[in-house]
C-alpha cells in the first residue's frame, strides 16, 4: 500500500491530484490507504475483556433493547429472541452465531475505483467533519450552515489525499429545505468528489436516493451494485438502550442490497452511560451487537462495523468532553472487544474547543492517537470538527490534515528499516567524532525525502517568523483554504451518468423528495 513511500506529488482536486501547472497550495503525500504496523494498545488483560463481554451480554439478555422499528421488531421475534412490545431480548450464543457471519475486512468501491477504501485488519482511512449545523472561519466567525460552505468543505475533502472518505455533510446547509437537502448535497458530493459517500440513515427515501444515486454516477447495473459494497451509512443508538425507526430502517434497506453499516452509540459517561469507563464500554457494546446481530440475520455476510463515541462528560456543565484520558482508553478498550468481535471498528477525531487553538489540536491529536493506538479502521471526523461536532472549520480541517499526513508518514517502513544502508555504519566512519552529517554522500542521497515535510507547520526559529509577518498557524490554514478552493478541478465525471444523475435529481424533487414529519 506504501509503494509511494517518500514520493511528493502536486495536490489539485482532480483525479489522480493533478493541478493546473504552478499553482498547487501544498505539496501532499501522494493517495494510500495507509497500514497500521504496530501492535495494538491493549489495556484490559483478557480476563478483563471477558468480564466487559458478559456484561454486555447480560445487559442484552437480561435488561434488552428497545427497537422502535416495527418491522426490526418482527425480524427478531421471527429470529427466536425474546419480544415484548419494543424490547427485544438476545442470547449469547444468538449474538455470536450472527458475528460469525460479518466479514471481517471488505472493501467499498466508489465511481472512481482508484479510490477504494479498504476497511479492516490493519488499514485505517479517514473521512471528513460530518454533520456540524454551524461552520466557522477567520474571517467570518460561527454562523449557520449553509449550501456554499457545504461546497467549499467537499473541495476540500477532495483535494486532500489523506482525506479518504466524503462522509456526512461537512456542514448542514440549512438554506435547502430538509425534502430535498439529501438531492443537492449528493449530487455536489458525487461530482465535486470521486471518492466513498455516505448515505444518511433517515428513513426510506433518503437512505433509497442516495443508493440509487451512488449507482447512476457509477454507471452501474443493480447487480453490478448489489455485487460489492459501493458506499455506506452510520446509524447511531438513541443513548440508553435505544434504537430509533429511521435509522434502523435505513440499515435494514442497506444491508438488503449489501451496502455497509457501521453502528455506533454515542455513550458519554456521566450522562447517557455509566461514570466508569468499563461501564461505559459495556453499555455501548450491548447497544451495538444487536443491531449487528439484525442486520446479519436479515442478510448473512452483509459488511457491517461497530463504532465507538465513548467519552466524559464535564460533570459541571454537563457538555461533551473529547480528547480527554477517559475517552483514550474507552478507546482502546473498545478497540479490544470488536477485534474479538472479528468485525472492523470505527472512532473519530474529536475535540471540545471552540476555535482552532492548542485546545482544538491536543484534544484532537489524543483522540487520533488513540484510534491509531486501538486499531481502528475508519476514523470519523478526522478533519475540521470544533465544538464538540456543533462546528465546522476550514483552518481546523487543513491543520488536522497536517496531523493525518504525520501519522500516515509515522506508519511508513522507512523510518524503522534496519537494512546496511539504513544503519550507515560508513557515514558513521567517515564522519567520525569532529563533523557534521550535512555534506556526506549518505545524507545528499536521501536528504529530500528522509523527513516529514510539513505543508502548514512552520519550522523557523522565532526571528524568522518575526520577519516573515508573525503568522499564527490558523492564519496560515486560512490562507492556504483561500488558494485550495481557487485552484480547485472537479474530479472527471462521465458525461452521460452526470446527466441522469442531474435527471433524477430533477425528477424527485418534483415527487416532493423525503418526507419530513417522522
Amino acid at each position: 500500500m506504501n509503494d509511494d513511500t517518500g514520493r511528493r506529488v502536486r495536490a489539485g482536486g482532480r483525479a489522480g491530484n493533478k493541478a493546473r501547472a504552478g499553482t498547487a497550495a501544498i505539496d501532499q503525500m501522494p493517495w494510500r490507504i495507509p497500514v497500521n504496523p504496530d501492535r495494538p494498545t491493549e489495556p484490559l488483560d483478557p480476563d478483563a475483556v471477558q468480564r466487559v463481554h458478559k456484561a454486555a451480554m447480560r445487559i442484552i439478555k437480561e435488561i434488552g433493547i428497545e427497537f422502535m422499528n416495527p418491522d426490526a421488531v418482527a425480524i427478531l421475534k421471527q429470529a427466536g429472541c425474546t419480544v415484548s412490545g419494543t424490547n427485544v431480548r438476545m442470547d449469547e450464543d444468538f449474538i455470536m452465531e450472527m458475528l460469525g457471519h460479518a466479514p471481517a475486512q471488505f472493501t467499498i468501491t466508489p465511481r472512481n475505483p482508484d479510490r477504494e477504501i479498504v476497511l479492516g485488519g490493519k488499514h485505517m482511512v479517514f473521512v471528513n467533519v460530518s454533520s456540524p449545523p454551524n461552520a466557522w472561519d477567520l474571517e467570518r466567525g460561527k454562523r449557520s450552515g449553509d449550501f456554499e460552505t457545504f461546497k467549499e468543505f467537499m473541495k476540500l475533502t477532495q483535494y486532500f489525499n489523506c482525506i479518504h472518505v466524503a462522509g456526512g455533510y461537512p456542514v448542514e446547509p440549512i438554506d435547502i429545505h430538509p425534502s430535498v437537502r439529501h438531492l443537492d448535497c449528493l449530487y455536489e458530493k458525487l461530482t465535486i468528489t470521486d471518492k466513498v459517500v455516505h448515505a444518511y440513515s433517515l428513513g426510506a427515501e433518503r437512505v433509497e436516493d442516495v443508493m440509487e444515486m451512488a449507482r447512476i454516477a457509477g454507471g452501474l447495473t443493480e447487480d453490478e451494485f448489489q455485487a460489492r459494497p459501493r458506499m455506506y451509512t452510520n446509524i447511531n443508538s438513541v443513548s440508553p438502550l435505544k434504537h430509533d425507526y429511521p435509522m434502523l430502517d435505513g440499515a435494514m434497506r442497506m444491508a438488503r442490497r449489501g451496502q455497509p453499516v457501521v453502528v455506533t452509540p454515542f455513550t458519554l459517561a456521566g450522562a447517557m452511560a455509566p461514570v466508569t469507563m468499563s461501564g461505559a464500554v459495556a453499555l455501548s457494546l450491548a447497544e451495538a451487537l444487536p443491531a449487528v446481530a439484525l442486520l446479519q440475520y436479515i442478510n448473512p455476510g452483509c459488511p457491517v462495523a461497530i463504532g465507538t463515541f465513548t467519552s466524559n462528560v464535564d460533570m459541571k456543565s454537563g457538555a461533551p468532553a473529547f480528547g480527554t484520558p477517559e475517552y483514550m482508553r474507552a478507546t482502546q478498550m473498545t478497540g479490544q472487544l470488536v477485534r474479538f468481535y472479528g468485525v472492523p471498528m470505527r472512532a473519530s477525531g474529536v475535540c471540545a474547543a471552540n476555535v482552532p487553538d492548542g485546545q482544538a489540536m491536543w484534544e484532537t491529536s489524543n483522540s487520533l492517537w488513540s484510534a491509531v493506538q486501538s486499531q481502528t479502521n475508519l476514523v470519523y471526523h478526522a478533519a475540521g470538527w470544533l465544538e464538540g461536532g456543533l462546528i465546522a472549520s476550514p483552518e481546523k480541517f487543513i491543520m488536522d490534515c497536517e496531523v493525518l499526513q504525520m501519522i500516515q508518514r509515522y506508519f511508513e517502513a522507512a523510518i524503522t528499516a534496519t537494512t546496511d544502508d539504513d544503519l550507515a555504519f560508513d557515514a558513521i566512519k567517515e564522519v567520525g567524532p569532529n563533523g557534521h552529517y550535512f555534506g556526506v554522500q549518505h545524507t545528499q542521497d536521501r536528504y529530500q525525502t528522509a523527513f516529514y515535510a510539513p505543508f502548514v507547520s512552520d519550522w523557523r526559529n522565532y526571528e524568522a517568523w518575526q520577519a516573515n509577518g508573525s503568522v499564527w498557524t490558523p492564519e496560515r490554514a486560512h490562507a492556504l483554504y483561500k488558494q485550495i478552493l481557487a485552484e480547485f478541478v472537479p474530479p472527471d465525471m462521465n458525461g452521460d451518468h452526470q446527466e441522469d444523475l442531474r435527471r433524477f435529481v430533477a425528477r424527485r424533487k418534483q415527487e416532493g423528495g423525503a418526507p419530513t414529519d417522522f
